[in-house]
């Protein structure tokens, strides 16, 4: 079998990718044909064979927690349980913790589950399961120990070579577990922790992503070529793009930020998916500081929908990042007649005149309005962000990366999302204060 650092054989890779690609009955036949040797060297493969990408552990051989951070489906388990088997086959004096949210949960699901460790165990060397005493056995002498989160004294002592812990964001009682079973890795040379979960906000998982000596492989539900294609397109046609579609499928960890002025839930019961009949149509620009190719902040370019019934959708996110002033100004263009705008709103603190010369050297024609702020972005936001708690404006689709400034900007001021500034999030701001909120609204923004 291949070591657990070696790069999988193209050739096996292609071989399992066309088997399993076959019907039932012809693979079954394929198999049955295979002499004893060959089925079962067809069988134990996984590194080098039956391991996806992100499911044969990291080739550093200094790492100490490897974090399996990915959406359901994606094959965790089956990694979770493939690694101690390796640990428990090449070390007969290993001792192992096995530890769930609950000891159902690791009973269930990693010892007994349809990739847990009896189903992925090799043909002769199959351990026993030893509920009464919560003991999992090698035949060569290793052994894994249950353990529940939810009981954390329990790992108060033992002393470990190996551990496996499963779903991380459901444990309860996390950090004293976590704590006394970090305390207890170290028995071996090099005690290493495996850890399977579907992220969650949780104090524990942070803890742990910063932990020193951490790896993390990062995984979606649609990256496992071996699942049914009518159950990913199911999930991905419910639930894609949303928050849950973004935690559970995608393995994104997903926050809600104390006095953030949108929440993950708002910005979900905006999102229509339906296109308008608008009346009119803004496309909001907030434009990089310098000249936007050093790497810093974005152009911010969205356009935003009026329909007759006074709604406001948010059409696109056609923002753009790292250009010279004419390539995010041709984009602002680019976007306005997709749209067909009948105005554009600009930011003309960065720049001012040459806001609009830039726009109009792009062919943008139709009129352009520059606006100076005189307020903070989350000041100017939170009219915009009432709009929406009064289910005043939708989203035609989503909008990941928007969503996410969005839910960074905080009331009272200040900004906690991805980037150094919420540039999309503004550029919405402007488009939809053009739209729908008037000049009584518009304190901190005058005209230029």
């Amino acid at each position: 079998m291949a070591g657990d650092g070696e790069r999988p054989p193209q050739a096996s890779v292609d071989i399992i990718a066309a088997l399993a690609a076959l019907p039932e009955d012809e693979r079954r036949a394929l198999v049955r044909s295979l002499t004893r040797p060959m089925q079962r060297e067809l069988l134990e493969r996984w590194v080098g064979g039956w391991a996806q990408p992100g499911q044969a552990p990291p080739p550093d051989a200094l790492w100490r927690i490897w974090l399996i951070r990915a959406g359901r489906g994606f094959g965790k388990t089956r990694a979770g349980a493939e690694w101690v088997t390796a640990v428990a086959v090449g070390n007969d004096d290993a001792r192992i913790a096995l530890v769930g949210a609950t000891a159902e949960d690791v009973r269930r699901v990693m010892v007994d589950g349809p990739s847990g460790l009896r189903a992925v165990a090799r043909f002769n060397k199959a351990p026993r399961f030893l509920q009464h005493r919560g003991e999992v056995r090698w035949p060569g002498g290793a052994v894994a120990y249950v353990y529940s989160a939810d009981a954390p004294d329990q790992l108060r002592g033992p002393e470990h070579d190996a551990a496996w812990c499963d779903e991380l964001a459901k444990w309860r009682r996390g950090d004293a577990a976590w704590d006394n079973l970090m305390m207890g890795m170290r028995r071996g040379a090099h005690p290493r922790v495996v850890v399977t979960t579907t992220p969650r906000p949780t104090a524990l998982m942070r803890r742990v992503m910063r932990s020193r000596g951490l790896v993390e492989t990062r995984g979606r539900t649609r990256d496992n070529a071996y699942l049914p294609r009518a159950f990913v397109e199911q999930v991905e046609d419910t639930y894609g793009g949303t928050t849950l579609g973004r935690q559970e499928l995608d393995g994104e960890m997903i926050d809600d930020i104390p006095g953030a002025l949108w929440t993950r839930a708002l910005l979900d019961a905006a999102a229509s998916g339906e296109r308008p009949a608008p009346v009119r149509v803004v496309v909001g620009v907030d434009p990089p500081a310098g000249d936007g190719q050093s790497g810093g902040d974005a152009c911010g370019i969205v356009a935003v929908a009026l329909d007759g019934d006074g709604i406001g959708h948010v059409l696109e996110d056609a923002s753009v990042a790292g250009g010279s002033p004419e390539s995010w100004a041709r984009a602002v263009a680019a976007c306005a007649a997709r749209h067909g705008a009948d105005r554009v709103v600009a930011e003309a603190n960065q720049g001012g005149a040459m806001v609009r010369s830039v726009l109009l050297a792009a062919d943008v024609t139709l009129p352009v309005r520059l606006v100076r702020a005189s307020r903070g972005k989350a000041a100017r936001a939170e009219p915009v962000a009432a709009l929406y708690e009064r289910g005043k404006v939708r989203h035609c689709g989503r909008f990941p990366a928007l969503e996410d400034e969005m839910c960074g900007l905080v009331a009272g001021g200040g900004y906690q999302g991805p980037g150094h500034s919420p540039d999309r999030a503004d550029a919405l701001v402007w488009a939809v204060t053009a739209l729908m909120l008037g000049q009584k609204t518009q304190a901190g923004v005058r005209r230029v």
